[in-house]
Protein backbone atom coordinates (compact mmCIF):
# COMPACT_ATOMS: atom_id res chain seq x y z
CA UNK A 1 0.00 0.00 0.00
CA UNK A 2 1.44 3.43 -0.96
CA UNK A 3 1.90 6.28 1.46
CA UNK A 4 -0.85 8.22 -0.31
CA UNK A 5 -3.36 5.39 0.16
CA UNK A 6 -2.36 5.04 3.80
CA UNK A 7 -3.06 8.73 4.41
CA UNK A 8 -6.44 8.47 2.68
CA UNK A 9 -7.39 5.41 4.78
CA UNK A 10 -6.32 7.16 8.01
CA UNK A 11 -8.36 10.27 7.22
CA UNK A 12 -11.49 8.21 6.40
CA UNK A 13 -11.08 6.19 9.61
CA UNK A 14 -10.72 9.32 11.74
CA UNK A 15 -13.85 10.88 10.25
CA UNK A 16 -15.78 7.64 10.71
CA UNK A 17 -14.81 7.41 14.37
CA UNK A 18 -15.60 11.07 14.91
CA UNK A 19 -19.08 10.59 13.53
CA UNK A 20 -20.00 7.85 16.03
CA UNK A 21 -20.95 10.24 18.88
CA UNK A 22 -23.10 12.21 16.43
CA UNK A 23 -24.78 9.02 15.29
CA UNK A 24 -25.35 8.13 18.93
CA UNK A 25 -26.89 11.53 19.58
CA UNK A 26 -29.09 11.15 16.50
CA UNK A 27 -30.20 7.75 17.78
CA UNK A 28 -31.04 9.21 21.20
CA UNK A 29 -32.90 12.07 19.54
CA UNK A 30 -34.95 9.62 17.51
CA UNK A 31 -35.55 7.47 20.60
CA UNK A 32 -36.72 10.39 22.79
CA UNK A 33 -40.25 10.64 21.33
CA UNK A 34 -40.60 6.87 21.70
CA UNK A 35 -39.49 7.03 25.34
CA UNK A 36 -41.93 9.88 25.91
CA UNK A 37 -44.78 7.84 24.42
CA UNK A 38 -43.80 4.81 26.48
CA UNK A 39 -43.72 6.95 29.61
CA UNK A 40 -47.22 8.16 28.80
CA UNK A 41 -48.37 4.58 28.25
CA UNK A 42 -46.79 3.55 31.55
CA UNK A 43 -48.56 6.43 33.31
CA UNK A 44 -51.91 5.45 31.80
CA UNK A 45 -51.34 1.81 32.71
CA UNK A 46 -50.37 2.78 36.24
CA UNK A 47 -53.45 4.98 36.59
CA UNK A 48 -55.65 2.14 35.38
CA UNK A 49 -53.96 -0.26 37.79
CA UNK A 50 -54.55 2.10 40.71
CA UNK A 51 -58.15 2.60 39.61
CA UNK A 52 -58.71 -1.15 39.37
CA UNK A 53 -57.22 -1.62 42.83
CA UNK A 54 -59.51 1.06 44.19
CA UNK A 55 -62.52 -0.77 42.78
CA UNK A 56 -61.24 -4.17 43.88
CA UNK A 57 -62.50 -3.43 47.37
CA UNK A 58 -65.19 -4.87 49.65
CA UNK A 59 -67.56 -2.06 48.65
CA UNK A 60 -67.45 -3.13 44.99
CA UNK A 61 -68.75 -6.58 45.95
CA UNK A 62 -71.72 -5.18 47.86
CA UNK A 63 -73.06 -2.46 45.57
CA UNK A 64 -74.08 -2.88 41.95
CA UNK A 65 -74.77 0.78 41.22
CA UNK A 66 -73.76 4.33 42.06
CA UNK A 67 -76.67 6.74 42.22
CA UNK A 68 -77.09 10.20 43.63
CA UNK A 69 -80.86 10.09 44.00
CA UNK A 70 -81.50 8.15 47.21
CA UNK A 71 -79.68 8.55 50.52
CA UNK A 72 -80.28 4.85 51.14
CA UNK A 73 -82.09 2.01 49.43
CA UNK A 74 -82.07 -1.37 51.16
CA UNK A 75 -80.76 -4.31 49.15
CA UNK A 76 -80.09 -7.90 50.15
CA UNK A 77 -77.69 -8.23 53.04
CA UNK A 78 -74.90 -10.82 52.97
CA UNK A 79 -75.11 -13.63 55.52
CA UNK A 80 -71.87 -12.35 57.02
CA UNK A 81 -69.39 -9.64 56.17
CA UNK A 82 -66.20 -8.46 57.88
CA UNK A 83 -65.99 -4.65 58.12
CA UNK A 84 -62.50 -3.24 58.48
CA UNK A 85 -62.54 -0.49 61.14
CA UNK A 86 -58.84 0.32 60.99
CA UNK A 87 -57.74 3.72 59.76
CA UNK A 88 -60.87 5.35 61.18
CA UNK A 89 -61.40 8.90 62.42
CA UNK A 90 -64.12 9.89 64.83
CA UNK A 91 -66.54 12.14 62.90
CA UNK A 92 -66.61 14.57 65.81
CA UNK A 93 -64.60 15.05 68.98
CA UNK A 94 -67.83 15.32 70.99
CA UNK A 95 -68.35 12.55 73.54
CA UNK A 96 -71.97 13.45 74.32
CA UNK A 97 -74.73 11.26 72.88
CA UNK A 98 -78.23 12.70 72.98
CA UNK A 99 -80.24 9.92 71.33
CA UNK A 100 -79.75 6.21 70.72
CA UNK A 101 -80.34 4.09 67.67
CA UNK A 102 -83.73 2.33 67.75
CA UNK A 103 -87.38 3.06 68.61
CA UNK A 104 -88.05 6.72 69.36
CA UNK A 105 -91.31 8.69 69.45
CA UNK A 106 -93.22 5.88 67.73
CA UNK A 107 -90.74 5.43 64.88
CA UNK A 108 -87.30 3.98 64.26
CA UNK A 109 -84.34 6.29 64.76
CA UNK A 110 -81.78 4.98 62.26
CA UNK A 111 -78.65 6.59 63.71
CA UNK A 112 -76.99 8.15 66.72
CA UNK A 113 -77.38 11.80 67.67
CA UNK A 114 -74.17 13.40 68.93
CA UNK A 115 -74.13 16.83 70.52
CA UNK A 116 -72.22 19.33 68.40
CA UNK A 117 -72.46 23.09 68.07
CA UNK A 118 -73.06 25.08 64.92
CA UNK A 119 -69.74 25.42 63.13
CA UNK A 120 -68.05 22.40 64.73
CA UNK A 121 -65.95 20.41 62.24
CA UNK A 122 -67.45 17.14 61.02
CA UNK A 123 -64.98 14.66 59.49
CA UNK A 124 -65.15 11.58 57.28
CA UNK A 125 -65.13 8.45 59.44
CA UNK A 126 -63.26 6.37 56.85
CA UNK A 127 -61.71 6.91 53.45
CA UNK A 128 -64.06 6.64 50.50
CA UNK A 129 -66.04 8.57 47.92
CA UNK A 130 -68.79 11.12 48.44
CA UNK A 131 -72.00 9.78 46.91
CA UNK A 132 -74.47 12.51 47.87
CA UNK A 133 -74.43 16.13 49.00
CA UNK A 134 -78.06 17.19 49.39
CA UNK A 135 -80.61 19.15 51.42
CA UNK A 136 -83.78 17.62 52.87
CA UNK A 137 -86.00 20.13 54.64
CA UNK A 138 -88.14 17.56 56.50
CA UNK A 139 -85.39 15.11 57.29
CA UNK A 140 -81.60 15.19 57.23
CA UNK A 141 -81.34 18.90 56.46
CA UNK A 142 -77.95 19.49 54.86
CA UNK A 143 -76.38 16.05 54.67
CA UNK A 144 -73.54 14.07 53.12
CA UNK A 145 -73.43 10.37 52.20
CA UNK A 146 -70.05 8.66 51.78
CA UNK A 147 -69.45 5.17 50.44
CA UNK A 148 -66.36 3.74 52.08
CA UNK A 149 -63.78 1.27 50.86
CA UNK A 150 -64.64 -1.11 53.72
CA UNK A 151 -68.22 -1.58 52.49
CA UNK A 152 -70.00 0.82 54.82
CA UNK A 153 -71.87 3.96 53.89
CA UNK A 154 -72.05 6.76 56.44
CA UNK A 155 -74.57 9.60 56.57
CA UNK A 156 -73.96 12.92 58.31
CA UNK A 157 -77.11 14.96 58.87
CA UNK A 158 -78.34 18.40 60.06
CA UNK A 159 -75.10 20.19 59.13
CA UNK A 160 -74.96 23.95 58.65
CA UNK A 161 -72.57 23.67 55.72
CA UNK A 162 -71.25 20.95 53.42
CA UNK A 163 -67.56 21.16 52.52
CA UNK A 164 -67.35 18.41 49.88
CA UNK A 165 -68.85 17.68 46.48
CA UNK A 166 -70.45 14.59 45.00
CA UNK A 167 -68.00 12.05 43.51
CA UNK A 168 -65.13 13.55 45.52
CA UNK A 169 -62.58 11.17 47.01
CA UNK A 170 -62.03 11.79 50.73
CA UNK A 171 -59.67 10.40 53.33
CA UNK A 172 -60.51 9.47 56.88
CA UNK A 173 -60.37 12.61 59.00
CA UNK A 174 -60.92 15.03 56.14
CA UNK A 175 -63.45 17.79 56.98
CA UNK A 176 -66.71 17.22 55.14
CA UNK A 177 -69.02 19.72 56.84
CA UNK A 178 -69.88 21.88 59.83
CA UNK A 179 -72.23 21.09 62.68
CA UNK A 180 -75.69 22.60 62.47
CA UNK A 181 -79.42 22.48 63.10
CA UNK A 182 -80.92 22.14 59.62
CA UNK A 183 -83.83 19.96 58.55
CA UNK A 184 -85.97 18.10 61.08
CA UNK A 185 -83.96 19.00 64.15
CA UNK A 186 -84.77 20.48 67.54
CA UNK A 187 -81.24 21.61 68.35
CA UNK A 188 -77.73 21.60 66.96
CA UNK A 189 -76.39 18.05 66.71
CA UNK A 190 -74.89 15.53 64.29
CA UNK A 191 -77.12 12.71 63.14
CA UNK A 192 -74.70 9.90 62.25
CA UNK A 193 -75.70 6.71 60.44
CA UNK A 194 -73.78 3.62 59.40
CA UNK A 195 -75.38 1.50 56.69
CA UNK A 196 -74.52 -1.75 54.95
CA UNK A 197 -76.29 -2.39 51.62
CA UNK A 198 -78.62 0.45 52.57
CA UNK A 199 -79.66 -1.19 55.84
CA UNK A 200 -79.05 0.84 58.98
CA UNK A 201 -76.70 -0.65 61.56
CA UNK A 202 -76.36 0.79 65.03
CA UNK A 203 -73.19 2.95 64.93
CA UNK A 204 -72.57 1.90 68.54
CA UNK A 205 -71.73 -1.56 67.17
CA UNK A 206 -68.53 -0.04 65.83
CA UNK A 207 -68.03 3.39 67.42
CA UNK A 208 -67.58 4.31 71.06
CA UNK A 209 -68.07 8.07 71.17
CA UNK A 210 -67.52 8.39 74.90
CA UNK A 211 -64.05 6.86 74.55
CA UNK A 212 -63.45 8.35 71.08
CA UNK A 213 -62.52 4.95 69.74
CA UNK A 214 -63.74 2.04 67.67
CA UNK A 215 -64.79 -1.19 69.31
CA UNK A 216 -62.20 -3.35 67.55
CA UNK A 217 -60.08 -3.57 64.41
CA UNK A 218 -62.95 -5.37 62.67
CA UNK A 219 -66.67 -5.81 63.10
CA UNK A 220 -68.04 -9.14 61.88
CA UNK A 221 -71.55 -8.46 60.62
CA UNK A 222 -73.93 -11.41 60.81
CA UNK A 223 -77.40 -11.05 59.35
CA UNK A 224 -79.06 -13.22 61.98
CA UNK A 225 -77.54 -11.47 65.02
CA UNK A 226 -76.81 -7.82 64.18
CA UNK A 227 -80.14 -6.54 65.55
CA UNK A 228 -79.60 -8.21 68.93
CA UNK A 229 -76.04 -6.91 68.92
CA UNK A 230 -77.42 -3.42 68.36
CA UNK A 231 -79.50 -3.69 71.53
CA UNK A 232 -76.41 -4.72 73.47
CA UNK A 233 -74.38 -1.90 71.92
CA UNK A 234 -76.90 0.66 73.19
CA UNK A 235 -76.61 -0.75 76.71
CA UNK A 236 -72.84 -0.71 76.61
CA UNK A 237 -72.09 2.47 74.67
CA UNK A 238 -75.34 4.37 74.19
CA UNK A 239 -77.06 7.14 76.13
CA UNK A 240 -76.83 6.29 79.83
CA UNK A 241 -75.32 2.91 79.07
CA UNK A 242 -72.66 1.47 81.34
CA UNK A 243 -74.13 -1.44 83.28
CA UNK A 244 -74.02 -4.96 81.85
CA UNK A 245 -76.80 -7.26 83.03
CA UNK A 246 -77.31 -11.00 82.76
CA UNK A 247 -79.38 -10.42 79.62
CA UNK A 248 -76.45 -8.51 78.14
CA UNK A 249 -74.14 -11.42 78.82
CA UNK A 250 -76.59 -13.72 77.04
CA UNK A 251 -76.68 -11.36 74.07
CA UNK A 252 -72.92 -11.08 74.03
CA UNK A 253 -72.62 -14.87 74.02
CA UNK A 254 -75.07 -15.09 71.14
CA UNK A 255 -73.23 -12.41 69.15
CA UNK A 256 -69.56 -12.16 70.11
CA UNK A 257 -68.67 -10.09 67.06
CA UNK A 258 -67.51 -6.81 68.58
CA UNK A 259 -65.12 -6.82 71.49
CA UNK A 260 -62.46 -4.55 72.86
CA UNK A 261 -58.83 -5.50 72.35
CA UNK A 262 -57.13 -4.58 75.59
CA UNK A 263 -53.56 -4.50 74.31
CA UNK A 264 -54.24 -2.17 71.38
CA UNK A 265 -53.43 1.51 71.87
CA UNK A 266 -54.50 4.44 69.71
CA UNK A 267 -53.22 7.97 69.23
CA UNK A 268 -55.46 10.85 68.13
CA UNK A 269 -53.58 13.20 65.82
CA UNK A 270 -53.35 16.82 66.93
CA UNK A 271 -52.76 19.83 64.71
CA UNK A 272 -49.11 20.08 63.65
CA UNK A 273 -48.18 16.52 64.60
CA UNK A 274 -46.19 14.36 62.22
CA UNK A 275 -45.44 10.66 62.10
CA UNK A 276 -41.98 11.40 63.49
CA UNK A 277 -43.27 13.39 66.46
CA UNK A 278 -45.92 10.77 67.21
CA UNK A 279 -43.33 7.98 66.98
CA UNK A 280 -41.11 9.79 69.49
CA UNK A 281 -44.02 10.45 71.84
CA UNK A 282 -45.25 6.85 71.73
CA UNK A 283 -41.77 5.30 71.87
CA UNK A 284 -42.02 3.58 68.51
CA UNK A 285 -40.82 4.13 64.94
CA UNK A 286 -42.27 5.70 61.82
CA UNK A 287 -41.90 2.38 60.03
CA UNK A 288 -43.91 0.61 62.75
CA UNK A 289 -46.67 3.23 62.59
CA UNK A 290 -46.87 2.91 58.83
CA UNK A 291 -47.06 -0.88 59.00
CA UNK A 292 -49.70 -0.94 61.73
CA UNK A 293 -51.93 1.60 60.00
CA UNK A 294 -51.16 0.59 56.41
CA UNK A 295 -50.11 4.10 55.41
CA UNK A 296 -47.14 5.66 53.65
CA UNK A 297 -44.46 7.61 55.47
CA UNK A 298 -45.33 10.73 53.43
CA UNK A 299 -49.06 10.57 54.17
CA UNK A 300 -50.53 13.87 55.30
CA UNK A 301 -52.05 13.50 58.76
CA UNK A 302 -55.38 15.12 59.60
CA UNK A 303 -56.24 16.49 63.05
CA UNK A 304 -58.55 14.01 64.77
CA UNK A 305 -57.26 11.06 62.77
CA UNK A 306 -56.72 7.91 64.82
CA UNK A 307 -53.49 5.92 64.54
CA UNK A 308 -52.74 2.58 66.15
CA UNK A 309 -49.28 2.56 67.73
CA UNK A 310 -48.95 -0.94 69.25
Amino acid sequence: MTIKKLKTFAIVTIFSLGSLPMMGQDLLARQAPIDKKMKAVDSVALSRLIQNEMYDLPSSDLYSDWDNQFAHRATELPDSFRIDLRGFCMPTTSRVLTSNFGPRWGRQHKGLDIKVYIGDTIRAAFSGKVRMVKYEARGYGKYVVIRHNNGLETIYGHMSKQLVEEDQEVRAGEPIGLGGNTGRSTGSHLHFETRLCGVALNPALMFDFRNQDVVDDYYMFRRDTYQREGVLANRLRGVGGSEVSGDDIELATAAPAATYTSNVRFHKVRSGETLSSIARKRHTTVAALCKLNRIGKNMRLMPGQILKYN
